[in-house]
């Protein structure tokens, strides 16, 4: 049978917590909902989904569990209309479930729900995972952006960002942490690999030979540098010279961003654009640019 739901009981917590600051008719508490009696909302900007991803996903649940739940709004009785987590919504469906766990808000308690999250976020005993879920919950629900919501927890918007990464990870490495089997340091470094499968692969060498962090980081600086050859030899030399047009956006976005941007194109035309900063002061600079222009 398919398991319905892995959260901690500090994430539990937080949110009964929460509820106790909120008025009973805005309860934000972490309920069953039954699948049948949820719709998509009409308004969702997002209309495909990688239906392989989906199912990787479905696969994901019905092994382990719904690690985030979804975010619901109360239409008339007994329906529900997802605020958001609708591709978590769609792959419980594919996995089989009849139920999902599901935060149930109403339009009137954003801000009494800010306040609790905010207040109850300082808590000792609440694992990396279920910080990370708070903080998007800020994000998502209460619309803040993560510079206000470095503001308003006390934290730099740097943490918050790598506490957020953390969950990206694969929901197996995710229960690792809720579980306290890896730290939030052999978290941090494993998130800083790109292949999903060459994470669980050190995920299972730390448990298995209960790897320190530091030798994790030098796993996984390892891991980086190594760069397919294939790859070297596509990418165009520094000294290649871009149309006209190119370096015009380059030194666009140089001055705009206030540091030397670059190119890396390869004779496919496809590259990236790299952004570098000095230190983790004008990184924090660089994102605080990119989120303004998010809004």
């Amino acid at each position: 049978m398919a398991k319905r739901s892995a959260l901690g009981r500090g994430l539990g917590a937080l949110i009964d917590d929460a509820d106790k600051q909120m008025d009973s008719s805005t309860s934000s508490s972490i309920n069953e909902i039954l699948i049948e009696n949820i719709e998509a909302n009409p308004f969702q900007p997002r209309t495909k989904f990688d239906e392989s991803a989906l199912q990787e996903l479905s696969a994901s649940i019905k092994e382990l569990g719904i690690i985030q739940p979804i975010t619901l709004r109360k239409v008339t009785d007994g329906k529900y209309q997802i605020i958001a987590g609708e591709r978590r919504f769609r792959a419980s469906k594919l996995a089989g479930l009849t139920t999902v766990p599901a935060y149930v808000r109403v339009a009137e308690d954003d801000g009494m729900l800010e306040m609790a999250l905010v207040e109850n976020i300082q808590r000792e005993d609440l694992d990396a995972i279920e910080v990370a879920l708070s903080y998007q919950r800020l994000i998502e629900e209460c619309k803040l952006t993560q510079e206000v919501l470095s503001e308003r927890v006390g934290k730099k918007r740097s943490t918050i960002s790598n506490y957020l990464r953390l969950l990206r990870l694969p929901t197996l490495i995710q229960k690792g942490i809720i579980d306290k089997t890896i730290s939030m340091g052999h978290a941090r470094a494993l998130v800083n690999i790109p292949n999903p499968e060459d994470q669980l692969s050190i995920y299972e060498l730390i448990l298995d030979e209960d790897l320190s962090v530091r030798k994790v980081e030098e796993i996984v600086r390892n891991l980086n540098s190594q760069e397919p050859e294939t790859e070297e030899k596509e990418a165009s030399p520094k000294n290649e010279k871009y149309p006209q047009e190119y370096g015009e956006l380059k030194q666009h976005l140089s001055n705009f961003f206030d540091t030397k941007v670059d190119f890396a194109l390869n004779n496919k035309g496809k590259g990236k654009i790299v952004i570098p900063f000095g230190s983790t002061k004008d990184l924090e600079r660089i994102m605080g640019i990119l989120d303004k222009l998010g809004r």
